[in-house]
């Protein structure tokens, strides 16, 4: 029987498990990628396991989060510790300035059938090459660069069969919100979304990688495209061409589920508040006013992307319209750099464009936040509620053509009137300049690791107790995302900090929950549907486990934020019944007896209500790895007693 390129990478990287599904497998990592929101404490995690070189192909640290040194030293700080750290344990460094991590690993280091451990949950953006990129918590990329394997269950595998060809002013962004709207913000977990059909050829490979970067907003492990011969230009142009090798399922391939769709009918898409699978067409919000546009992100801020809302401006001798504020945040230097050789700079700057700095920015909320009650029209691939800087701002998710339209007219426009499509010619060969890339010391004795004042030592779980208790502290809807629970924004350059960091924790909901956590003593946390979507911040895990969460109850959870939730020894407990959500209000005293032995006995364990007096049936889904690791207080504990 064929294989799927999934299966094709799996096997080849297996060291360990069944290659079947519901079953946990280890895989080797070839590539680990960290940024600065995540990388800092997955460094620490690193130096407690007393690994003194990482043992990868390659690893690569950014600084692309928390650039804006504002309000103090600490971003400073942290990137002068990134920096040392990298020096020392035999790590690329990527300065602030060189570009976003997911648009330059794609651009100078990502390559077809290997496999990658990103910190960060757009990694799969490097799947647009034909190369298995996970994101994980900084603890599993900690793990991984110490030579570690990464363990996960067995995913099915979708195909998205592409049909046909993209009509003018239908763009790669419209497809993957198409595929949001069929599938949803949950529709991908325990799954791998794997392109193929005859419209993969009509796609280059910076399109490719806006479709598998929001291929973590499906929830899935990770998204992925064929190697091909356009994977294999796109390679020359960054004069990697011996990066390339071909990579296509077996005609006779099998799936686990397929899904089609026809490119040739396609419409401009858009994702409405506060979700990105709240797509509809854009004909359908036409002509609502606009406030603000952001063009870039890890999404939509390739040469092409810019040099298309640029060309737009300049054919159509446009303005931005005096009533919108339109920013550009460039993908990386390179594309800076590539954009100006082309004169697209001068023209998004003659547009009224305001340009910031090849860094995430805006969608993390680091700055341009909206107006009170704005709306934001953004090329992002996240639109949750508050993660803008502004709680009641109303943001929308499209491709740049749609951005650029609404730029230039002030209300959200059916980008198909703005006439002929530009025809942006991709270059022959990139401008190569990585001196923006620091290689690690040749003796790495000499280094000395400069740590701030503001980077604390790192909380450890104490192992887990035979019988836990404890108050629910907060009960909560569906869902609930990172942002809710450890948000971005201001807040991140705390992100060394936990016992200060931990203080943000479900803030936006209950200002005071931090403390009535402490007063508590900790306790649990009740909660609906997808539980923990968005970011791979390990944070919104750790500063829980620092103020005493015991365990999560909830109806499901995300694929990443659930394994971190074990790797830092909390319990992730799904109610057997989901309508056990409404017998466990807010208060209620909660107790899990005999835990060891109900933990090993299977997936089935019993909470009693203290407060009811009634006894509630919970699954965990932990593999006897998990299980172990849950029973020694986290992957730290696990790892440092294995070695």
């Amino acid at each position: 029987m064929g294989k799927n390129i999934t299966q094709k990478i799996l096997e080849n990287h297996l060291t360990s498990g069944e290659m079947s599904h519901g079953k946990e497998i280890a895989i080797k990592i070839d590539q680990t990628l960290t940024q600065d929101a995540t990388g800092t404490m997955a460094y620490l995690q690193f130096e407690a396991m007393a690994v003194p070189r990482v043992k990868t192909k390659l690893s690569v640290s950014y600084v692309d989060h928390n650039t804006l040194q504002y309000g103090g030293f600490e971003n400073a700080d942290d990137h002068r510790f990134l920096q040392t750290i990298a020096a020392k344990y035999g790590i690329q460094f990527s300065r602030p300035g060189n570009g976003i991590c997911h648009q330059v690993h794609l651009e100078r280091f990502g390559a077809p059938g290997q496999t990658m451990l990103g910190s960060d949950s757009h990694t799969p953006t490097c799947g647009g090459l034909g190369m298995l990129s996970i994101g994980a918590g900084g603890l599993d990329v900690a793990v991984a660069m110490g030579g570690g394997p990464f363990n996960l269950i067995y995913p099915k595998v979708v195909l998205v069969n592409l049909k046909g060809k993209l009509k003018p002013w239908v763009s790669a962004k419209d497809v993957i919100l198409e595929l949001l709207r069929k599938m949803t913000v949950k529709g991908g977990v325990g799954k791998v979304i794997e392109y193929g059909g005859e419209g993969v050829a009509s796609l280059s490979v910076p399109e490719r990688a806006t479709i598998t970067n929001m291929g973590a907003e499906l929830g899935a492990t990770t998204s992925i495209f064929p190697s091909d011969e356009i994977t294999k230009e796109f390679l020359k142009t960054q004069h990697r061409g011996n990066d390339w090798q071909g990579l296509a399922a077996d005609t006779d391939a099998k799936y686990d589920e397929t899904i089609e769709i026809n490119l040739s009918k396609l419409e401009p898409m858009i994702a409405k508040p506060h979700s990105p699978d709240a797509v509809c067409k854009i004909s359908e919000v036409e002509g609502m006013k606009v406030d603000q546009v952001c063009i870039g992100s890890c999404t939509n801020s390739s040469f092409r992307d810019l040099m298309l809302v640029a060309d737009i401006f300049k054919k159509g001798k446009f303005k931005v319209n005096p009533n919108v504020s339109m920013t550009i945040s460039p993908g990386s230097k390179q594309v800076l750099e590539m954009i100006t050789l082309n004169k697209g700079l001068a023209s998004l700057i003659g547009a009224g464009a305001r340009i910031l700095e090849a860094a995430c920015g805006p969608c993390i909320g680091n700055g341009q936040s909206p107006p009170s009650k704005g709306v934001s029209l953004r090329t992002f691939n996240r639109n949750f509620e508050g993660r803008s800087g502004t709680k009641d701002a109303q943001v929308y998710l499209c491709s740049p053509e749609a951005a650029a339209a609404a730029a230039i007219y002030g209300v959200i426009t059916d980008p198909r009137k703005l006439g002929k499509y530009p025809k942006i010619k991709m270059p022959k060969e990139f401008m190569v300049d990585d001196s923006m890339v620091i290689p690690p010391a040749k003796d790495p004795s000499k280094i000395e690791i400069l740590r701030g004042p503001n980077i604390k030592a790192l909380p450890v779980a104490q192992k887990i107790q035979a019988a836990i208790s404890g108050s629910t502290l907060i009960k909560l809807g569906d869902n609930i995302t990172t942002d809710h629970i450890t948000p971005a924004g201001t807040w991140l350059k705390y992100r060394s900090n936990v016992p200060k960091y931990s203080e943000s924790v479900f803030s936006a909901i209950d200002a005071q929950f931090h403390e009535k956590a402490k007063a508590a003593n900790g306790g649990f946390v009740i909660a609906g549907e997808n539980y923990g979507q968005g970011s791979s911040r390990e944070h919104a895990a750790l500063c829980p486990m620092y103020l005493g969460i015991k365990g999560i109850i909830a109806k499901s959870f995300a694929r990443i934020h659930k394994d971190n939730l074990v790797n830092f020894g909390i319990l992730p407990l799904v109610f057997t019944s989901p309508a056990d959500y409404d017998a466990i209000d807010q208060g209620d005293k909660l107790e899990i007896n005999d835990l060891t032995n109900q933990l090993k006995a299977g997936d089935s364990l019993t909470i009693k209500n203290v407060a009811k007096n009634k006894e509630i049936k919970v699954k965990h889904g932990f593999s006897p790895r998990q299980v172990d690791i849950i029973l020694a207080g986290g992957l730290l504990n696990f790892t440092k007693g294995a070695v």
